[in-house]
């Protein structure tokens, strides 16, 4: 019989998910969605994960202006909390948070929100940022989208100048039976990215009553990672639920929202702020890779089958095992740690999926014994997984 060869698109955001959903046709799916499958007879099918290309071992890592950060550094002392020791955590320092004009990896900022969520005690650490914070301070992409004439023009600035304040997030505008402000994640596991993105999301909200002078209720608010219920919190503030666990992140406004003019609108100086917007843009460069993010691509399809060592990884990348503990070294980290780290985070998220058994979430980490990753996880959190879940059920 000869093979058929097929390509699939999975989105990356959700490929915790799909992940589990398809292990029972054997998928593997990379980390930038992609995989190869090999139809063998009517009745199997082989999956083989796409191999990343050796020539390119490194990937563009996004960055953010880190506005949220700060708020979370600002917080963190406001409890009493000193930062520094959870900034190094995940990754960063507080030269970096003194400095407004230095830049941060994306996915440091996603760690450092969990982090600091955990050390606040606040499961809605994000909708909290987003309900406080000052427009102003994120600079001039602001005063662009506040002196523009209406709501869609704002949108649509907000939309091509986004990636100066977040290379990692991408604002979609649209206006059809519905005003639509889609927000797209980039590169990143969705599901423990849920701090974030609640900043985003209703801080796009606030942003546009503050701009409109009116108290606008979007029609829905869905987002793709899960929460159990919708919060008092967001139902009061929103004026509606929040869908969770939809296939898209995105705010649901009346059509007419679109053509509601700005309290602050000036065209003049819109045209002056706007010629600066796009000579930051134009100047704006990505920055290079580091390592650790590629390691964790690398290591997230081969996690369920048990595969996930510093040899394996390290022939993903097309480098020598020694090479990779060398340049990993280079940036303060080990793959042990790396693993470690990435395990219990994917752990936290899958364990408030009701619908995964604890059997299941050890499987998808890769132990073949659901003891061992019950006491991995105790040595990770104090508590074994089952006690985390029922925490989280009386917390819900």
């Amino acid at each position: 019989m000869n093979l058929t060869q097929c390509s699939l698109d999975f989105r990356p955001c959700s490929a915790e998910r799909t992940l589990y959903e398809t292990t029972k046709l054997c998928l593997v799916i990379s980390c930038n969605g992609g995989f190869e499958a090999r139809a063998l007879d009517a009745l199997s099918c082989e999956i083989i994960p796409m191999r990343t290309p050796r020539t390119s071992p490194l990937h563009l890592v996004p960055s953010a202006a880190g506005g949220i950060s700060r708020l979370v550094c600002a917080r963190l002392r406001a409890a009493g909390l000193e930062p520094e020791a959870l900034l190094s955590a995940a990754g960063l320092n507080s030269k970096q948070m003194d400095d407004p004009r230095s830049r941060i990896g994306v996915k440091a900022q996603i760690n450092l929100l969990n982090i600091a969520a955990d050390a606040l005690k606040d499961d809605f650490l994000g909708f909290h940022l987003a309900r406080e914070f000052e427009p102003r301070e994120v600079g001039l992409i602001h005063y662009v989208i506040a002196s523009s004439s209406t709501l869609a023009e704002a949108m649509s600035k907000t939309e091509r100048y986004c990636r100066l304040v977040n290379e990692g997030i991408a604002v979609r505008f649209k206006v059809n039976h519905s005003t639509v402000i889609a927000l797209d994640s980039m590169d990143f596991e969705r599901q423990s990215d849920r701090h974030q993105i609640e900043f985003w999301a209703f801080g796009m909200v606030r942003a546009c009553r503050l701009l409109t002078g009116t108290r606008i209720a979007p029609l829905q608010l869905r987002l793709m990672h899960v929460r159990d219920v919708t919060p008092n919190e967001f139902r009061s503030f929103l004026g509606c639920d929040v869908e969770f666990g939809a296939n898209s992140d995105e705010i649901i406004l009346p059509k007419a929202t679109a053509v509601l003019p700005l309290v602050n609108g000036d065209i003049h100086l819109n045209k002056l702020l706007t010629a600066y917007a796009e000579e930051a843009l134009a100047h704006r460069k990505p920055h290079a890779a580091n390592v650790r993010l590629k390691v964790e691509r690398a290591i997230a399809p081969l996690l369920p089958h048990g595969t996930a060592t510093g040899s394996e990884v390290a022939r993903e990348l097309g480098v020598s095992r020694r090479t990779l503990g060398r340049l990993l070294s280079a940036e303060g980290h080990t793959f042990s740690g790396i693993l470690q780290q990435f395990r219990l985070d994917l752990a936290k998220a899958y364990i408030s999926h009701d619908d995964l058994s604890i059997s299941e979430i050890a499987w998808l980490l890769g132990y073949g014994e659901v003891s061992a990753f019950t006491h991995a996880f105790r040595r990770w959190t104090g508590a074994t997984p089952r006690e985390m879940r029922a925490a989280r059920r009386l917390n819900c």
